[in-house]
């Protein structure tokens, strides 16, 4: 499985890099001592939680980091040239020439106003000479190269005619037009379906072995580099605590840091079964019949429909958790957001505990306010940044008049309490949390008028590994305690198989497939979700080649 040769010279090495932050109060360490090698041909994993010190290494690396930072090194090459010794003008004109990058968000990396074939065609202008008609052949090989289908029109396109998976292989083409001999890959799968991220991986793993290409790739999924990666480096608090062969590092890791970080990744668990007692778990809290929610673009002349929601029907009794897993676009966060009723309904109908509280027009949704309450993906863009987190928890009492200012205090230390903060962090404001607190503090907020329902749309998807499962385990302690239902919504099939009781599967708006989680896991009836199944990245080094198309036989 090694694409390198280990006699080879570094196309990187990196000896005793320090990076510090200067601010009015004096200069703070974010890198302290970090080593490292990529040869040519090799993958090479830098893996870490946010907060790790792995971006602020990458952008050392490529010379784009922060003016406030403060860069050391005793020694720093691209192959036989020393970066440290270069000017500004010099590193810049090795950036997309000898050395690349690839970042996590495609869409605000690409200029949404240029199509995309004159975007990667200015890097042939500029680096090459090349006419537009020159750079626009290019761009087309490129695209081909990359994976894009009909690459001839498409490269008239511009950025937001592509999915997300497209756009990171757009970036990846931009990045590779000159043939580098290093790509740092930043969290290039992170907001991926798991189809599309096997679909990036694969497009890695050949480019490098096509390119004689080293590869740096920055990830927080170790999943991802149980599949890829040739070398571990991983990093915390801004130091290497460990690094060596993959295999060895999996097999046998040697820092506890280590262990916690590869211990947390979630792993087949026998089926969960639902707590409460018999006679209680028929009670239906939600029945959901026909739902269906069209969306209509462009004018009158040019009018565009897409059926977004096609007739899906679900049940969620007391206690459990329905998983709700699809693609981007499979109309996962619509269906949740017409039950919530955050969206309009085209057709069918919404019973929360036998009540119809269907949603057909604007205005203020009928009845199940207090009852169904929502967990939305991003904490930092969903708790308001000007109110402290006191005022940001009551909020569903105050909007409603419900108690009075000191109850509700009250009822806010003790959500704090109950989901794992402190009373007395009540009167921070959110960006004084990490993203791990924040989701917390989302749960509390959903949790403030004792709703029945939580509907949890991508709750960890944006959360390193050890924090993600914190919060599952939050969920699951919370659903015992309380006897809440949950429907979690999520791309990561591996957190669901560990959560849900069942799994309903959706594709283009429709209900594929729906049953236990040991039978949709183990037993899936349906070609859909046997192939979203296939794409889960392995558990173990021993699975490893299967999404890359070279697992031993």
């Amino acid at each position: 499985m090694q694409n390198h040769d280990e006699t080879r010279p570094p196309v990187l090495t990196v000896r005793r890099l320090d990076i510090g932050f200067r601010s009015s109060t004096g200069v703070t360490s974010a890198v302290r001592g970090v080593d490292l090698d990529v040869r040519p041909g090799e993958l090479v994993a830098l893996l870490g939680e946010s907060g790790s010190g792995k971006t602020v290494t990458a952008r050392a690396i490529m010379g784009v980091e922060d003016e406030s930072a403060e860069v050391s090194a005793a020694e720093l090459r691209l192959g036989e040239v020393s970066l440290l010794d270069l000017t500004a003008d010099e590193r810049r004109r090795l950036r997309g020439d000898r050395m690349s990058m690839v970042l996590q968000d495609a869409l605000s990396s690409l200029n949404p106003v240029l199509k995309v074939g004159d975007q990667i065609g200015e890097i042939f202008r500029v680096h090459r000479g090349m006419n537009r008609k020159q750079a626009r052949a290019r761009a087309v090989e490129l695209l081909d190269m990359v994976g894009i289908v009909d690459p001839g029109s498409r490269v008239d396109d511009y950025p937001h005619q592509f999915s997300g998976g497209m756009r990171q292989r757009i970036l990846i083409a931009m990045a590779i037009a000159l043939e580098p001999d290093l790509l740092i890959a930043d969290e290039p799968t992170t907001a991926l379906d798991v189809t599309v991220q096997a679909q990036i991986l694969r497009l890695l793993h050949d480019l490098r072995g096509r390119l004689d290409m080293g590869v740096l790739l920055i990830t927080h999924d170790i999943g991802v580099v149980t599949e890829v990666a040739d070398r571990l480096v991983v990093m915390h608090d801004g130091v290497v605590v460990e690094r060596g062969d993959a295999d060895r590092v999996f097999d046998d890791p040697q820092d506890p840091y280590t262990r916690t970080l590869l211990g947390s990744a979630p792993r087949p668990e026998p089926p969960r079964e639902l707590a409460v007692a018999e006679p209680e778990r028929e009670e239906l809290m939600l029945s959901v019949s026909g739902l269906s929610r069209t969306f209509r673009t462009g004018s009158a002349l040019a009018r565009r429909e897409v059926r977004a929601v096609d007739s899906v029907g679900l049940v969620l009794r007391r206690g459990e958790t329905l998983g709700i897993v699809g693609e981007s676009g499979s109309g996962k966060s619509t269906l949740a957001r017409m039950i919530v009723g955050l969206e309009s309904v085209d057709e069918g109908t919404v019973l929360y505990r036998g009540r119809d509280v269907t949603r057909r027009t604007r205005g203020r949704r009928p009845g199940a306010q207090a009852g169904v309450q929502m967990v939305f993906q991003d904490p930092y863009t969903s708790l308001d940044p000007r109110m402290r987190v006191r005022d940001v928890i009551a909020e569903p009492q105050t909007v409603a008049r419900v108690g009075t200012a000191s109850s509700r205090r009250d009822r806010v230390a003790e959500l704090l309490e109950l989901v794992g903060l402190k009373p007395d962090m009540m009167n921070r404001f959110p960006h004084q949390f990490s993203g791990g607190q924040r989701q917390r503090i989302g749960i509390a907020r959903s949790l403030m008028r004792d709703p029945d329902v939580l509907v949890c749309d991508e709750p960890v998807s944006a959360l390193d590994v050890t924090i993600q499962a914190q919060v599952v385990d939050l969920l699951v302690d919370l659903q015992d305690r309380l006897g809440l239902s949950i429907l979690f919504i999520s791309h990561d099939l591996s957190v669901v198989r560990n959560l849900a009781h069942r799994v309903l599967v959706m594709y283009h708006g429709k209900e594929v497939e729906t049953g236990p989680v040991e039978q949709i896991f183990d037993d899936p009836r349906e070609d859909y979700t046997k192939s979203l199944l296939a794409s889960i990245p392995p558990l173990t080094r021993a699975e490893r080649g299967r999404l890359t198309g070279t697992r031993a036989a």
